[in-house]
């Protein structure tokens, strides 16, 4: 039997019976499973960068000094004068994210990346959302293979093979704005290429579902119908969330179907739509920098998000 025919189902390029064939059944949770069998393609935190200062000459969200936001409530439906600084800020979001993907090769750091991440939206006079916020060291959040999100970068060199979430998130003329895209890093093997595409596919599905007058539950139904049917789990521990002169407000948009979320979506909300999608188990587990999200089996995992407003024809995808 071929090699190709024996790839393990996660995605890592290994055979099966060597990657996850002896613990495809219940067992101790992924820490342990590294220190009893340390995978040489396990992601593992690297030295990184300190953190850099706020931009200089820069609009900054009141967390940028202190690290804490504030905790204002605010509605969940924007204004007309919100609606444009948020659609600004998501120009801005979705161009410094190409410039990024540009960027992406082997033997490139997420270090670098984030590096250019700051001096990009330095230049576009925006500060990145991301950066102190509630403390979080970085500009924007870099992802690699079982990582979930909220990866921090750092001075690991990027190998062929793997696959990398960049989250980009800018706050510009008062508002903010979200995305976030998988990308291939040179030869990628196809069951790995195929998550990436199930991810994709599953965020088309969720922005679909954006119908004003409909429950936020049509969204998690649309996501997860594509992702079971792709033989996918979809994360639960994390949710979109509503966006505009917040960073995150109280509104959230759960990813898997969940028939208790029966609020209604309204014209003039805007939200992210971002859901991760394992290979394996939808449970995940943090590492001890408070921020990385790994999924429970070290099986791989894809994310592809978009910021969107409900409209009262259906939905505008902010984040093109």
């Amino acid at each position: 039997m071929s090699v190709r025919k024996t790839l393990c189902w996660c995605g890592s390029g290994f055979g099966y019976a060597l990657c996850h064939g002896p613990f495809d059944r219940p067992g101790p949770g992924a820490d342990q499973l590294l220190a009893a069998h340390p995978f040489s393609w396990a992601v593992r935190p690297a030295p990184a960068a300190p953190r850099r200062k706020a931009p200089a000459g820069v609009r900054a969200p009141d967390y940028a000094t202190g690290g804490e936001p504030r905790l204002d409530l605010v509605g969940d439906v924007r204004s007309v004068a919100e609606i444009e600084a948020v659609r600004h800020a998501c120009g801005e979001a979705a161009a410094v994210l190409r410039h990024l993907v540009g960027m992406v090769r082997p033997g490139i750091t997420t270090d670098a990346l984030d590096a250019e991440a700051y001096e990009e939206c330095q230049r576009r006079r925006a500060y990145p959302s991301t950066l102190n916020y509630h403390g979080y060291t970085k500009s924007i959040c870099t992802s690699v293979n079982e990582v979930i999100c909220h990866g921090i970068p750092d001075s690991r060199p990027l190998r062929s093979g793997d696959i990398v979430n960049l989250d980009v998130s800018v706050f510009v003329g008062g508002a903010h704005g979200d995305c976030s895209v998988t990308v291939c890093v040179g030869e990628v093997n196809p069951i790995a290429r195929r998550l990436v595409d199930a991810a994709r596919a599953c965020l088309n599905a969720g922005v679909k579902a954006v119908r004003p007058g409909r429950p936020f539950s049509d969204i998690g139904r649309a996501i997860e119908d594509v992702a079971v049917r792709g033989g996918y789990s979809v994360v639960r521990q994390f949710v979109g969330h509503g966006i505009g002169p917040l960073f995150h407000t109280g509104l959230q948009v759960l990813h898997h179907y969940d028939p208790s979320q029966t609020r209604l979506m309204q014209p003039g909300m805007v939200f992210t739509v971002e859901p991760m999608i394992n290979a394996g188990t939808h449970r995940a587990y943090q590492w001890p920098d408070g921020w990385t999200a790994v999924t429970a089996d070290l099986a791989r995992s894809a994310q592809f998000e978009h910021t969107v407003l409900c409209t009262r024809s259906g939905v505008e995808v902010l984040t093109l």
